[in-house]
């Protein structure tokens, strides 16, 4: 008894036993499926390559901008988005977006730098305003600081020089009034004249005194001479003194008045100078907070300004005429061609809102809940105005490709296992069969969703197909042992149920056991993709089919054994007739092959080569396709919207608002960089840098803003910008500047050095520098066009790389787009590389096979050839369909070969098999195409309609995938019933028993002159 007979009896003989243990095996594979989580990233499709390498370089060494930061645009459309209806607008759904908790929640804190939270051209023509009103008012207060000030100097230096007169005037007459006592004194103690000792005191003082002075001293001195008493001796000294001197006091104490008046006028100009300063100061720190300005004084801006003073203001900023604050304006526009700089109309602009992420969202990546949530929550805050806000951004693309995965499979997978039970019933016509079927199937999606958990595979976008893929193929194992058991019973007359079941195993296991070995053979050479989700694909896929052999092979027909004995026990009759094989038209379809066969079989072989020679052609002109949009679903078909819950798909806008983001506007993760590293710092470097940026400003691929100037980020232009606004970095790049050219070309550390410390933001967004000070890397940052190809982007960035290479320098091209185009040149090494190793292993496994138990190779060899002939039908036909390579129909050339091998194994195994049973090989033919033929045209109606439900799935890639994969059964089955026939007639003449091709016409099924036929061949 061969291993095979013993196998296949253990699980006839021992059905209960075979039962319960594919029962617990089934428990704890599906164990695992909770654990399966959804996976959406296009990072996952990146491989180990050097501008990945790269990009992570550039991810850790430099700066572009806040941590985890992730910028959403949000497309503003409107008639005229600069009306000041629109402005006011759009400022008040930034309100919105700031008042709401979950929105919130997860802005940046602008506080905490210099980025805002939500940012666009009406907060710029807002804060410009501002400025301009501000800095209108800080003009006019200035002015008069000036004036004021210069006022209160000139004051200041007269009030001086005129105290300095009041105290000589002052001491003068101090002195005076001191020489006049004296002189009295002298006068009466002496008994002299008093008019003598005047003019002797007249002589001494820096006071000229008159004759009346001289009068009113003789007077004193005669009072003086006959005062009595100390007051008469006083009051004849006062008058001697403060008398003759009272023009000259009564001056002093006017000048004295008059001084102290212009010292109040003096403080009280100088507490209004203090109040001055404080308003410049105030208003200087106002200017400089205009960009933090709330966004209700934002809107009171606008709605102050009347419609002349608004268009003045938009030709200003948007004209060129705002320096930086015009440029930075100009990058929420439409690009070139959409928007004429300093129009006053535009129907669209950039809304730009950032998020703190809780780590890093790689363009490409998938964002986290809150942020998606958040995202979405800005959607539904766009309100009911005369704006439309489109939101694009990682959460909402994130979103939408995960409900895309999850409507998909509301859609797919029910309406797969539909017509599965449809088309099983039109070939079963019996429910018990049916319901076998349907729980076979999902036994075979809980082994390899837990197996996906257990292995920790996400679910991704590839594996939508997987679920469509495992139940065609198990159905098909279901076909063909229910058939073959059901022919063994009443075409046959083997009535005993577990005998049948145990010839059907026996007959077809063998066949069962090639087809999922080459199955998974053709599934695991995506092995060698460098594309990680294909490599899973493969292992899932190939895990699922060896699954579905088990469950098919052991479960199931286990199952039916004991159920079909119940049955009959208590008299119901389980003998069912076998698909195909009840005579009629399908049988005579069905023999279309093996006439042909008959009449010419060198004829069928020549034209399936001919029509294979335009499907080689048709493949070497298949297109490649690896991006963003390839993952975003179509709006759902109006018909969908009909569905009951919870089939009813959801609304897709990320796509379409993709093209129009990519048509008009700068995307905010559009850009691409060449990374140059060894010897940044090297005399001449910046020279290099700038030949180089003038070829990327030449590139056709380089974004350009709508005033044509293009947007590139380099060392050097940072290096200008800061030189116009900093004269220390001016002064240090102008020394170091040596042919006068305008690019420092030596001491280029000390010019990145002061770059730095003026700069340092932007400086560490083009410059890499290690802890210890050394600089290490530098790029030039380009922002692409959202209708760059990749193709385009990588050719013409490596060109600029190859051109900065030098002994001193290393340049790279890197960045999203770039490395989107190396995982499409990776799907095209998939197809070349996965084709040439499933279609040598197969071969050289069938044709092992086939010598071990057949004792001919050639039989292998012969089995393989349709699917080779099919594999260029099938490319060929998606040259046609305008279908090209995406990371699901990359897999087709391998998928061809592992599905459309069974067919052919089925069709020899049975033709090897009827040949010993039948004299004839005609009779053989027409017994496997009409027996197993029958079978396989069941499973492929099955498999054909459970892909083709994939054409009404949202993801384009799987819409094709679904129609290719339908057509690539198709193509599998016809050749297996049309061409094989003729190439096993060929085999057999030549390797086989050729004396059974000679058997007489009327010892044949199919009548016809076999002679001649022979004979013709």
């Amino acid at each position: 008894m061969s291993a095979v007979d013993r196998v296949v009896g253990a699980v006839t003989d021992h059905s209960r036993i075979a039962i319960a243990v594919m029962l617990v095996l089934t428990a704890i594979m599906g164990a695992g499926a909770g654990a399966v989580e959804q996976q959406s990233s296009l990072d996952q499709f990146q491989s180990d390559t050097p501008e990945s390498d790269a990009s992570a370089f550039i991810d850790e060494n430099f700066a572009s901008g806040p941590e985890n930061v992730t910028s959403v645009q949000i497309i503003v459309r409107d008639g005229n988005v600069l009306s000041s209806e629109s402005l006011i607008e759009t400022l008040e759904y930034q309100q919105r977006l700031r008042s709401d908790p979950q929105v919130n929640a997860t802005l940046v804190n602008e506080s905490a730098g210099e980025t805002p939270a939500t940012f666009g051209v009406a907060n710029l023509l807002a804060q410009s305003a501002l400025r301009q009103e501000v800095g209108g008012e800080l003009r006019r207060t200035s002015a008069e600081f000036e004036q004021l000030n210069e006022s209160i100097q000139t004051e200041r230096r007269a009030l001086e020089a005129n105290a300095t007169e009041l105290r000589q005037f002052s001491d003068d007459v101090n002195a005076t009034t001191a020489a006049l006592r004296a002189g009295l004194t002298r006068a009466v103690e002496t008994n002299a004249s008093a008019t003598a000792v005047f003019e002797e005191t007249n002589a001494e003082t820096p006071i000229d005194l008159d004759a009346s002075d001289a009068a009113t001293f003789e007077r004193a001195a005669a009072q003086l001479r006959n005062a009595s008493t100390e007051r008469e001796q006083e009051a004849a000294y006062r008058l001697g003194t403060e008398g003759v001197l009272r023009d000259e006091l009564t001056r002093l104490q006017e000048w004295t008045r008059t001084l102290d008046q212009r010292r109040a006028d003096l403080r009280e100009q100088g507490q209004r100078l203090e109040t001055l300063g404080s308003q410049l100061q105030s208003l200087r720190q106002e200017l400089e907070a205009v960009q933090s300005a709330s966004l209700d004084r934002q809107i009171e801006t606008i709605r102050s300004l009347n419609e002349t003073e608004l268009d003045t203001l938009v030709g200003t900023v948007l004209g060129g005429e705002a320096g930086a604050a015009s440029e930075q304006a100009l990058r929420f526009m439409p690009t070139a061609g959409y928007y004429e700089p300093g129009s006053t109309e535009a129907n669209a602009t950039v809304l730009l809102v950032s998020q703190q992420a809780e780590t890093a969202v790689a363009p490409g990546g998938v964002a986290g809940e809150e942020i998606t949530d958040a995202q979405l929550a800005m959607q539904d805050l766009a309100g009911d105005g005369e704006l439309e806000f489109l939101v694009f951004g990682s959460g909402i693309i994130t979103e939408e490709i995960n409900q895309s995965m999850s409507d998909s499979m509301a859609l797919v997978g029910p309406l797969a296992l539909l017509f599965v039970i449809v088309a099983l019933a039109v070939g079963y016509r019996d429910l018990l069969d049916i319901v076998l079927g349907v729980l076979g199937i999902a036994a075979v999606l809980v082994w390899t969703f837990g197996f996906m958990g257990w292995a920790n595979i996400d679910f991704n976008q590839v594996f939508i197909a997987v679920p469509v893929l495992l139940i065609g193929l198990s159905i098909d194992y279901a076909i063909h042992i229910f058939m073959r058991h059901r022919e063994e019973r009443f075409e046959m007359g083997n009535g005993s149920l577990r005998e049948s079941m145990r010839v059907a195993l026996g007959g077809v296991g063998i066949a069962l056991a090639l087809v999922t070995a080459t199955t998974v053979i053709g599934f695991l050479s995506n092995l060698v993709s460098p594309v990680p989700p294909i490599r899973e694909f493969g292992v899932v896929s190939s895990f699922g089919i060896a699954a579905a052999f088990l469950v098919f092979g052991v479960l199931t027909p286990a199952l039916k054994i004991e159920i079909d004995e119940f049955l009959e026990a208590r008299g119901i009759d389980r003998k069912k007739r076998a698909i195909g094989t009840g005579g009629g038209r399908l049988s005579q379809t069905l023999k279309i092959g093996a006439l042909g066969a008959k009449r010419s079989a060198p004829a069928v072989i020549a034209v399936a080569l001919l029509i294979s020679a335009g499907g080689v052609y048709g493949a070497t002109q298949v297109d490649t396709s690896f991006a963003q949009e390839d993952f975003l679903a179509e709006d759902p078909p109006d018909w969908t919207q009909n569905l009951p819950e919870p089939f009813t798909p959801g609304e897709y806008n990320a796509k379409a608002n993709l093209e129009y983001v990519n048509e008009r506007f700068q995307r905010q993760d559009a850009q691409a960089s060449v990374l140059i590293r060894d010897g940044v710092a090297d005399d001449g470097t910046l020279e290099t840098i700038q030949r180089a940026q003038r070829e990327v400003a030449s590139l056709e691929i380089t974004q350009r803003l709508s005033n044509g100037q293009p947007s590139i980020r380099t060392p050097l232009t940072v290096l200008n910008e800061t030189r116009e606004r900093n004269a220390t970095v001016d002064s240090i790049a102008t020394r170091a500047d040596t042919d006068g050219d305008g690019v420092p070309d030596r001491n280029l550390t000390a010019v990145y050095g002061a770059l730095f410390e003026a700069n340092p933001q932007d400086a560490s967004a083009v410059l890499a520098r290690s802890d210890d000070g050394e600089y290490t890397a530098a790029r030039i940052v380009v922002d692409l066009k959202g209708t760059a190809s990749g193709a385009e982007t990588t050719e013409q960035l490596r060109g600029v790389a190859e051109t900065i290479e030098g002994e001193q320098l290393t340049a790279i091209a890197t960045g999203q787009t770039i490395l989107f185009e190396i995982v499409q040149n990776q799907l095209l090494e998939t197809v070349l590389e996965s084709l040439l190793i499933t279609l040598v292993s197969v071969f050289a496994f069938l044709m092992i096979v086939y010598r071990l138990t057949d004792g001919s190779a050639t039989l292998g060899f012969v089995t393989l050839i349709p699917v080779a002939l099919s594999v260029s039908w099938i490319l060929g036909t998606m040259y046609l369909a305008g279908i090209p390579f995406n990371v699901l129909t990359g897999m087709i050339t391998s998928l061809t070969v592992g599905l459309g091998v069974a067919y052919s194994i089925h069709i020899s195994e049975r033709y090897n098999q009827e040949l010993e049973r039948h004299d004839s090989a005609w009779a053989a033919l027409e017994r496997s195409v009409t027996g197993t033929g029958g079978a396989l045209l069941g499973s492929a109606a099955t498999t054909v309609g459970g892909f083709g439900t994939l054409s009404i799935a949202l993801l384009p890639s799987l819409q094709q995938f679904g129609i290719i994969t339908g057509l690539t059964i198709i193509y599998a089955f016809l050749a297996s019933v049309l061409v094989l026939p003729s190439l096993l007639v060929v085999w057999t003449r030549l390797v086989g028993p050729a004396e059974k091709l000679d058997v007489p016409a009327d010892a044949d099924s199919g009548g016809g002159d076999v002679g001649t036929a022979a004979s013709s061949e």
